[in-house]
């Protein structure tokens, strides 16, 4: 090899990939993307690993709980691991390029730079008084563990007491763990690993085109029904702004409280109001999408919070991606004790949680998913009934937990989001007019 480049056997390629057959069909697009690559290259080729074959157990995907299996097994001689995920296209020659610039024996982690522009809830409001100064990787770009680094992280995931907690935004819990608190490797800044806009510079050794999928015609606006929750409290505060929003798109779709109001109209599940959780309105929900006739001929059902701030057109284009006749839970991916081997993945409420009426009737006619409290968290009690029924969370990364102001804007910027939530400090009717207004619209005027 010359001088000015790294020799790529010396690389496993792990794609975050899942179980979905959407999702698994655009794992091959990858691979045959890659081997097109490796085919012209003389020599061992680097191997390439499907994380949703390797690894199917829960919590996988926050990668520490498979450091040592990594290692185990597929880059016990090998010099780097780069992670990367299913849309991400990589020059090959590039990325040898840059290799060739780090010594691997040094414990090292590379990745396109995200920064908070302030203090986020999903990042626990860390580095408060500077959130900028942390650095945390963009998977869509591309990070890259050196040996000497995810060595060094088996020795101290094996050796760590087990607990359970949450995963909310797995890069930046992955960087704050190999920072630990300082006694650990910051992330180094490749400007050469690129997303979004920046993929049009020269010199990219990573790229990420896809700003939202295209899969045929968007589902059906009559396939569709959408579930939202409110309370009376909130009747005339956040009701109407999704009624003024993203309510004027959805054809099909009803508004459940603990108290009936008819200028709205709001419908009453029998289940009163709780503070916090709301787990048997939810499942309230399920229910009634299965019995009332107007609902269980539908294909997909979404449940929403009254401050969950959408776009009815992505969210259709999206779904034209899935297979409504098999069991699919479609949202942004969170969990619970998972990284400690006996915990389950939930989609967060707040940004929505899509069911194909097929996954709905498995987890209502299973008898065995039901609320232990009217008040426990609801998305968390779905998670749970889904890892005893074996049936997946599909993690979409255009659904969000949170405002657009929690997230790195470099994120957002290769994407198209489906869905933010909250109000908090925010103009609702704004969030949406800035990310929404002009595609529902658009679509609207397309179908006239």
């Amino acid at each position: 090899m010359s001088n000015n480049s790294f020799d790529l056997q010396e690389v496993v390629f792990i794609l975050l990939s899942q179980p979905n057959g959407y999702h698994a069909q655009r794992a091959q697009v990858f691979k045959e993307h890659l081997d097109k690559q490796v085919a012209t290259i003389a020599g061992t080729p680097p191997r390439l690993v499907l994380q949703h074959e390797e690894w199917p157990q829960t919590g996988a995907w926050t990668i520490l709980p498979i450091v040592s299996s990594i290692l185990k097994s597929h880059a016990r001689n090998r010099s780097w691991v780069f992670f990367c995920e299913e849309e991400t296209r990589i020059d090959l020659q590039r990325l040898s390029a840059i290799l060739a610039r780090y010594n691997p024996k040094k414990k090292l982690f590379l990745g396109r730079a995200l920064r908070d522009k302030q203090p986020t809830i999903i990042h626990h409001f860390a580095f408060h008084e500077n959130p900028g100064s942390f650095l945390y990787p963009d998977p869509a770009a591309g990070m890259l563990f050196s040996s000497a680094l995810l060595k060094s992280l088996s020795k101290r995931w094996n050796e760590r007491e087990k607990k359970a907690d949450f995963t909310i935004d797995v890069k930046h819990e992955l960087a704050m763990y190999v920072w630990n608190e300082g006694r650990g490797v910051h992330l180094t800044e490749v400007a050469e690993l690129c997303a979004g806009e920046e993929e049009y510079r020269d010199g990219c050794a990573t790229t990420y085109p896809v700003r939202f999928p295209r899969c045929g015609p968007s589902a059906k606006h009559d396939d569709l029904f959408f579930a939202v929750k409110t309370c009376k409290m909130f009747h005339t505060e956040r009701v109407p702004v999704v009624q003024k929003t993203w309510g004027k798109h959805a054809k099909h779709m009803e508004i459940y409280s603990e108290e009936e109001d008819p200028s709205i109209p709001t419908i009453y599940l029998g289940v009163n109001n709780t503070e916090r959780g709301h787990c048997a309105k939810t499942f309230a929900i399920l229910r009634r999408a299965l019995k009332h006739p107007d609902i269980r001929e539908k294909l997909w059902l979404i449940i929403a919070d009254d401050d969950t701030i959408l776009s009815v057109s992505r969210l259709r284009q999206l779904l034209a991606c899935y297979d409504p006749q098999q069991a699919v839970v479609l949202g942004e991916r969170y969990a619970y004790g998972a990284r400690a081997g006996f915990g389950y993945d939930y989609p967060t409420g707040g940004s929505s949680m899509v069911f194909s009426m097929a996954a709905v009737r498995q987890m209502i006619d299973s008898g065995s998913c039901t609320c232990p409290t009217p008040d426990t968290p609801d998305d968390m009690m779905i998670g749970m009934c889904l890892k005893s029924l074996g049936i997946p969370v599909t993690h979409s990364p255009y659904f969000h937990q949170a405002r657009p102001e929690d997230y790195s804007e470099d994120f957002l910027s290769h994407q198209l989001p489906v869905s933010f939530h909250k109000h908090w400090m925010v103009d609702p009717y704004q969030v949406y007019d800035d990310w929404f207004s002009e595609a529902d619209l658009t679509e609207d005027h397309d179908e006239l």
